[in-house]
């Protein structure tokens, strides 16, 4: 037997040497007040590389390596590669982007200028949804959650002259992230807000908290967080315009608390949306802030502001831009949607399902609107996994770092349409008792959708939510997704809690202009019919003091396909996602005009 000898040739594609993941790091606690501090915008144009495979890692694309000579091999080349606009979603911005999910690249290059005394942080807005940073080749650290912002200390990693940031994110979903899944809005992949350089001193005023003592309204209380020093530091708060001017003494923590009388303020309030000029100084910084003052509270079944009841006249939002559509990231997009709920008649707007851009809670700091503000536990979250609940509470800790000196945020929630069950509940009494712990003044609340029926036309209002939150949240579809909108005229409403409650969606589709009678589904007439049933059901209920129908404009959803009619948008809207008012709009304007007038003080 003749045996053949082989000869087997090395592979024209050798093995790459795999460079693993690094170890996760954490970014720093969060520079209170950006938009006060000097910072240096880094948006603009970032050059991009689509990843699918995650194949950048292996190739050290945070190293944004040049070839030296003809016979190196390299793969990539970010200088070649196309652009994308930061801020803004990858999904808009690129037909070929519309759908995708994964890790994508970016990288910027900057000059920078060292300063002494100086500790520059990176700082972005937020991306979505898990992000590595890399600066000049330099592993800073990583960031999960799409929607809260997060920063890095990069004194030691700056150079003077050219710099280079490489960032990774990757929107891939997770069965045990926060969202999970599946939710009803479009999953934006992308650096989503701005990116800046800010500047603070060595030792700088890193967080404070000043607002009105809890149940008090001529007290200030809070507290300041100094950074950078270990020694106890003086700071001042001054609000000139108050005649207050009070000096707190730091821990060796570098925390100090203060609780001073503050006579004659001019409280903060829809109607009168007054914000002083709070100087904080001292540890060698010195920060200015805007800041109202008011107090929010709860007695039986109202909600009080300043200690008066109030009747939350609102609306839902996404964080969805109009006319261009994508993510909302401009203060024109602010003005847009804030001046179109405005224009309803509302006093208040439920900023679902997730933390919005800070320049959208401010914008309506400025323009007298109460906000909800969410965290992103939707619909069906992993309860029982620690590492899901600890990714809800950082989410929950960076929102309210973030927006804790806002008078216009009167409510955090805790979440969204989630189903009952023992792990529910235990998940939220610890994200509750996280949030009580950071912020005690204000009220807290959840948008929850399961009722018991009581005979044929009772609903009762007994999720064993209720018991955590300060306020009740109830999303209900009467009309759209169960029974007919008749139903409505039959139904009344009860609860055994002795709390307020906020409807907190209700609502039925239509695209701008199709009509149709009010009867049939999908058209303008059908939906402003059945917000006239709703809101003349939800008129007989005493315990209720407000709501916010689901929604004020047209958005996009993966899960919302059906052609011709919504093309991957929820329809809800009562605006189109062109601006265009749908008769419904009208309906709501003219019940909170009603509302409003009741509420007005005789003349």
């Amino acid at each position: 037997m003749i045996f053949a000898s082989i000869h087997v040739s090395a592979s024209p594609f050798p093995a790459p040497q795999l460079t693993a993941a690094p170890e996760s790091k954490p970014p720093q606690d969060l520079v209170a007040n950006v938009p006060n501090r000097t910072t240096i915008s880094l948006d603009g144009t970032w050059r991009a590389i689509v990843d699918p495979y995650e194949g950048g890692l292996h190739s050290r694309f945070f190293e944004n390596h040049k070839v030296k000579n003809k016979q190196e091999l390299l793969e990539y080349d970010f200088d070649l590669s196309p652009g994308l606009k930061v801020p803004g979603d990858w999904n808009m911005q690129r037909d070929s982007l519309y759908f995708y999910e994964g890790p994508l690249w970016y990288k910027y290059s900057f000059d920078y200028k060292k300063k002494d005394g100086i500790r520059p942080f990176l700082y972005f807005g937020a991306a979505n949804y898990f992000t590595r940073v890399y600066l000049n080749g330099h592993f800073l650290g990583d960031h999960t959650g799409g929607y809260t912002p997060f920063n890095f200390d990069v004194s030691d990693t700056l150079v003077d002259g050219d710099n280079f940031v490489v960032v990774e994110v990757n929107n891939t979903r997770h069965a045990d992230g926060v969202p999970t899944l599946n939710t009803d809005w479009w999953n934006y992949g992308g650096i989503t807000r701005d990116v800046e350089i800010v500047e603070v001193p060595k030792t700088y005023i890193q967080d404070y908290f000043v607002q009105l003592a809890k149940g008090s309204l001529d007290s200030i209380a809070g507290w300041v967080k100094v950074a950078g020093t270990s020694g106890a530091q003086a700071v001042t708060i001054d609000i000139p315009e108050a005649n207050i001017k009070q000096t707190v003494t730091t821990d060796a923590d570098g925390k100090g608390t203060f609780q001073f009388p503050a006579q004659k303020l001019d409280l903060w309030s829809p109607e009168n949306p007054k914000l002083y000029k709070v100087v904080l100084s001292g540890a060698g910084d010195s920060v200015t802030d805007q800041i109202g003052f008011r107090s929010i509270s709860t007695s039986g079944d109202k909600i009080l502001l300043n200690g008066k009841p109030i009747f939350l006249r609102g609306i839902s939002i996404h964080e969805e831009a109009p006319f261009r559509g994508g993510r909302a990231f401009s203060s024109e997009d602010d003005a847009t949607l804030l001046g179109w709920a405005k224009e309803l008649g509302c006093n208040f707007v439920r900023l679902a399902h997730y933390p919005h851009h800070e320049s959208m809670v401010r914008a309506a700091d400025r323009m007298g609107l109460l906000v909800w503000s969410e965290i992103p536990v939707y619909w069906s979250i992993d309860w029982k996994n620690p590492g899901t609940l600890d990714n809800a509470k950082n989410q929950l800790r960076e929102e309210i770092s973030r927006d804790h000196n806002r008078a216009a945020v009167i409510l955090w929630s805790l979440g969204n349409e989630t189903p009952i069950n023992a792990g529910r509940t235990a998940f939220f009494t610890q994200t509750a008792a996280e949030a009580r712990a950071m912020d005690p003044t204000r009220l807290l609340t959840a948008a929850m959708n399961v009722t018991t029926k009581q005979g044929e036309d009772t609903r009762v209002i007994d999720d064993p939510l209720g018991q955590i939150v300060d306020v009740l949240g109830l999303n209900e579809y009467i009309g759209w997704y169960e029974h007919s909108i008749d139903t409505t005229d039959h139904t009344h409403w009860t609860t055994p809690y002795d709390k307020p409650l906020i409807v907190s969606e209700f609502g039925a589709d239509a695209p701008f202009n199709r009509h149709g009678a009010a009867d049939e589904r999908w058209t303008e007439e059908y939906q402003a019919d059945l917000y006239k049933h709703q809101l003349a059901m939800w008129s007989k209920v005493p315990f209720l003091a407000g709501m916010s129908p689901w929604v004020l404009m047209d958005f996009q959803s993966p899960v919302r396909q059906l052609p011709q009619v919504q093309d991957f948008h929820n329809r809800k809207g009562l605006v189109s996602d062109r601006g265009q008012r749908k008769e419904a709009f009208y309906v709501l304007q003219n019940f909170y005009k009603e509302k409003a007038a009741a509420a007005a003080p005789a003349q």
